[in-house]
């Protein structure tokens, strides 16, 4: 029996965040979030979808013709087969990134990927669901995201920075504004002031085209 995943949507774009940021990319957006992060700008992926075969997801991401590839959702780790389809797109000879929650176990996703671990902090109204065992198993091909959402927030970021050493840890770490609830610029003067090591972002792809999905 061929495996399968729920897959909301597959597109091309360019990469909106982390440190391919700019790159044209293949997104693969899974179907399904157990969490409900108060911020979250993909709710339409939390249903419906389709089933599609590992193989029919890759001879799509071939159409592309891609260097790099970005395995997204919701919440990609939530479907079990989503581990088989990242090791094939390594074997496929991409570059592959694994955007996900942290709240599920990491462990198990193929070393050649670059696992994009978002630690939720307190203004997301999801950071009991972090799974900090999973920092144990970062490496310097990995990037931990925190998004902003309070002055709160980022001293609640740089006190985790520290506690779980994550400069040494990984290859970026991710400072990111929530839309609408710090402003840009204050946040990128915090980081300043305080020399952070840390990579200020913005979302590209909202700055380009706003949220329409498949973009």
């Amino acid at each position: 029996m061929q495996e399968t995943l729920r897959i909301t949507e597959v597109f091309y774009s360019l990469q909106g965040e982390t440190r391919t940021i700019g790159l044209p990319t293949v997104f693969v957006r899974l179907t399904g979030c157990p969490l409900r992060c108060q911020y979250c700008d993909t709710t339409y992926a939390f249903g419906g979808g389709q089933v599609r075969s590992i193989d029919n997801i890759l001879t799509c991401v071939a159409g592309y013709r891609p260097r790099y590839v970005c395995v997204t959702g919701g919440e990609p780790l939530a479907q079990p087969n989503c581990l088989p389809l990242l090791t094939r797109l390594c074997d496929a000879g991409y570059e592959v990134s694994l955007e996900t929650s942290g709240a599920l176990d990491i462990s198990r996703v193929d070393s050649r990927v670059s696992r994009v671990v978002d630690l939720k902090t307190p203004g997301s109204a999801e950071a009991s669901r972090n799974r900090y065992e999973n920092l144990d198993h970062l490496t310097d091909n990995d990037q931990v995201k925190f998004v902003i959402c309070s002055r709160e927030d980022y001293d609640w970021a740089v006190l985790k920075m520290s506690e779980f050493h994550l400069s040494d840890r990984v290859g970026e770490i991710l400072f990111s504004p929530s839309h609408g609830q710090v402003d840009s610029r204050q946040l990128a003067d915090w980081i300043v002031a305080d020399n952070l090591p840390v990579r200020f972002q913005l979302q590209l792809h909202k700055l380009l085209w706003r949220d329409e999905p498949g973009r």
